[in-house]
């Protein structure tokens, strides 16, 4: 008489169903991030009447300071900004490796929001600072001078990722025209880096958003003359739901402040 086979292929079709959902999940979001571990990159400034002190660059923040991030802020090379994924994101960096430069037992804690982007003219390691394979940041002088003295130019330093502290709730900024609605994230705690966002209206159910660039997200779908939830994933798998951020007669162009990580 045969051994039953139900039990070993009930064991393969559950090992299968659980490879394809990792498979599927690793696919549509990122792996979570690392907040302890230390890694080497180099680091250069931007002086203070560059226009990017004013305005958010490739995470669409608009004006950095009115959005809370004030000079904190630090653009990121290729190999780190995938793809605007990880606007928002809060780094640790420290200098390292000069005594001449570097301000002893110092570090700053900045918040990514813009793009440095690649000079294919030069090589990597002659001149072209933010291309790949390069791990860069471009920071503030006045950020850059909290660690290092300005001279050191495009200095050696350690990074890591921390979880973000911000003030208030976080923020969206609602644009668009007619049917079409973008809304940007902004003033996110925790991770700090978005991976999915949903809104709903109360005529509606959970509608998914697509990434438009940097934090902005965007859907098609007529959501006026009702009040707005929004559900905001993070990139270490957290979701925070602020329900009626935005009222009834909400227009475009406004700000409403919702929950916090």
């Amino acid at each position: 008489m045969s051994p039953p086979t139900e039990a070993p292929l009930l064991s393969l079709l559950l090992i299968t169903l659980i490879s394809m959902v990792t498979s599927h999940y690793s696919s549509s979001f990122p792996p979570p991030p690392q907040f302890s571990q230390w890694y080497p990159a180099r680091a250069t400034y931007y002086a203070a009447s560059d226009p990017r002190d004013s305005v958010g660059g490739a995470c669409g923040y608009g004006d950095l300071v009115k959005a809370g991030y004030g000079m904190a802020t630090v653009g990121l090379s290729e190999a780190l900004f995938e793809r605007g994924q990880i606007c928002g994101a809060c780094f640790e960096l420290r200098c390292v490796d000069d005594l001449r430069w570097c301000i002893p037992g110092t570090s700053i804690i900045v918040t990514a929001t813009n793009f440095c982007a690649p000079n294919y003219g030069f090589t990597a390691e002659g001149g072209g600072h933010c291309n790949s394979p390069n791990k860069h940041f471009v920071l503030p002088i006045e950020a850059f001078e909290k660690m290092a003295i300005w001279k050191a130019g495009n200095m050696p330093v350690q990074y890591r990722r921390i979880k973000c502290r911000k003030g208030g709730g976080g923020r969206f900024m609602i644009d668009g025209s007619g049917i079409f609605v973008s809304v940007l994230i902004s003033n996110v705690a925790g991770a700090g880096d978005i991976v999915a966002v949903k809104i709903k209206g109360s005529k509606t159910g959970w509608l998914q958003m697509g990434r438009n660039w940097g934090q902005n997200w965007h859907i098609n779908s007529d959501l006026k003359n009702q009040p707005l939830s929004f559900e905001v994933t993070t990139s270490d798998g957290l979701t925070l739901t602020s329900y009626n951020a935005a009222p009834k007669n909400w227009n475009f162009g406004q700000t409403f402040e919702g929950k916090q990580f």
